[in-house]
């Protein structure tokens, strides 16, 4: 009787097809050769990663020395990715930034066919914007109500964790979902922002003198669970049929269960980030006593299908309607910086933005080598020279100087570049009142308070030790 403890000398790994060859070699009686070659028949054909990387578009421009070097590492990246033998097709946005050798940028589109990468919508999965018109109410209103009833930081609350049943439902029937940690995620986190650039925006319409809120966040808890295991899963399918290709940029194939599974479980994180934001507008509105004049909102780091082909947005506005299955009028939310509007944009399907345009303003320069290049100053000093005219807030009460503007590309640059290339029309601007961010939230977080009182102490009792935090 052949058995499994045979495959595996034979040089086979444990699979799942164990069972249906060995039942099928014990009752042929196979043996020898016979046997070998009927196994092989079950060895997958290695996919190879391609030796020149798939054509890209390229839509940005470099204008200034330190742009060059951010785009050089931008196009670098890209053309390491696009050698990844999934990928048909891809494009950068005037805003990309680089995120690592041979990865996705912020601001990168890349298309796949059958396959979804999980690494190219990252942990923050769904990471979005909603945009809710409180008519001609006053801005310092709205924020301030805003500023009462919304989030950011680490950890959840219990305000808002009553989930609706019928979700409550469908996350019970997703495999990747249903943990306990997951469905805590999804209670706790909702009605939270997280922190990084996320923030909640007031301004006013150019167009029309009507106050506007802007929220961003992703998908918080809920989301960065679900990452988690779908990187496991397609690393465990890298390792099946292309182990040359790079772990960070591992697939999940989609014709297979499991990857219509995570492929469901993807829109029901999409799903809950659209009521996490709508959540905390509709207890703004309700807070205000008003009805909302105006909504919408839009992703901008997700994976969008479109029959075999998914495109993945890594920092990438879906224009083309196809891709936003609630779009309202095919209007879009862009925003820049803190100081700059957020805009209202509509735009067409081209050959070189394949239906996307920019997520925002983009970074040249990471958080930390921005923080040192403003070194000569102090934070309150930054704060008040980037910040001069407008009501902006740190819900920790701490100032991240690498959430100011100057920490971003020039938005002006930005704008012209979305003309140039044809990716999208602006229809109007939120014109900036002020914004909450989370700001250095950190500083007070207890693990970090804990390592500074026990590094006091050494330093009491006379021991010479740097700080472990």
């Amino acid at each position: 009787m052949i058995t499994g403890k045979d495959l595996i000398e034979l040089g086979f790994k444990p699979n799942k097809w164990f069972k249906e060859a060995i039942e099928y070699a014990n009752k042929h009686q196979l043996s020898g050769d016979s046997l070998t070659n009927y196994l092989e028949t079950f060895r997958p054909n290695h996919i190879e990663p391609f030796a020149e990387p798939v054509h890209f578009y390229k839509n940005i421009r470099a204008e200034t020395a330190e742009e060059i070097l951010n785009v050089e590492s931008v196009l670098s990246a890209m053309n390491e990715l696009m050698k990844t033998p999934t990928l048909v097709g891809g494009a950068v946005m005037p805003d990309a930034c680089p995120t690592g050798n041979g990865q996705i940028p912020v601001g990168g589109v890349a298309v796949a066919n059958n396959a979804i990468h999980p690494s190219m919508h990252s942990a923050d999965i769904c990471c979005s914007v909603m945009m809710t018109n409180f008519g001609m109410l006053s801005p310092k209103a709205v924020l301030d109500m805003a500023h009462s009833v919304t989030h950011f930081g680490g950890g959840g609350r219990a305000e808002f964790s009553v989930l609706p049943k019928e979700f409550e439902e469908k996350i019970a029937g997703n495999r990747f979902l249903n943990s306990e940690r997951s469905l805590s995620f999804a209670r706790t986190h909702l009605a939270t922002q997280g922190d990084g650039n996320h923030f909640l925006f007031v301004g006013i319409s150019k167009k029309t003198g009507e106050t506007m809120m802007v929220t961003h966040h992703g998908s918080r808890g809920f989301g960065a669970n679900l990452y988690t295991q779908g990187m496991k899963l397609a690393e465990y399918f890298r390792k099946e049929i292309s182990p040359k290709t790079s772990e960070k940029n591992a697939w999940i194939p989609y014709d297979t269960e499991e990857g219509k599974t995570y492929w469901d479980a993807l829109q029901l994180v999409r799903e809950w980030t659209k009521l996490n934001h709508t959540t905390i507008h509709n207890a703004t509105t309700q807070g205000l006593k008003i009805d909302p004049f105006d909504r919408f909102w839009n992703e901008h780091n997700f994976v969008f299908k479109e029959d075999d082909l998914f495109y993945h947005a890594k920092g990438a506005t879906p224009l083309d309607d196809k891709f936003v299955p609630d779009s309202k009028d095919g209007l879009r939310l862009i925003p820049l910086n803190m100081s700059e509007p957020v805009l209202i944009v509509k735009g067409n399907t081209t050959a070189n933005n394949l239906g996307f345009a920019p997520h925002g303003a983009g970074r040249n320069i990471s958080r930390g080598r921005h923080k040192k290049n403003l070194a000569h100053k102090t934070i309150e000093q930054i704060f008040h020279e980037e910040t001069k005219g407008l009501d902006i807030r740190f819900f920790s009460n701490h100032i991240d100087i690498s959430e100011l503007p100057s920490a971003y590309k020039d938005a002006n640059m930005v704008k012209q570049q979305m003309q140039e290339f044809g990716l999208g029309e602006v229809l109007d601007e939120i014109m900036p009142y002020g914004c909450i961010m989370a700001g250095d939230w950190e500083i007070d977080a207890a693990w970090k308070v804990k390592a500074r009182e026990k590094y006091k102490n050494r330093e009491e009792n006379g021991d010479s030790v740097e700080p472990d935090y």
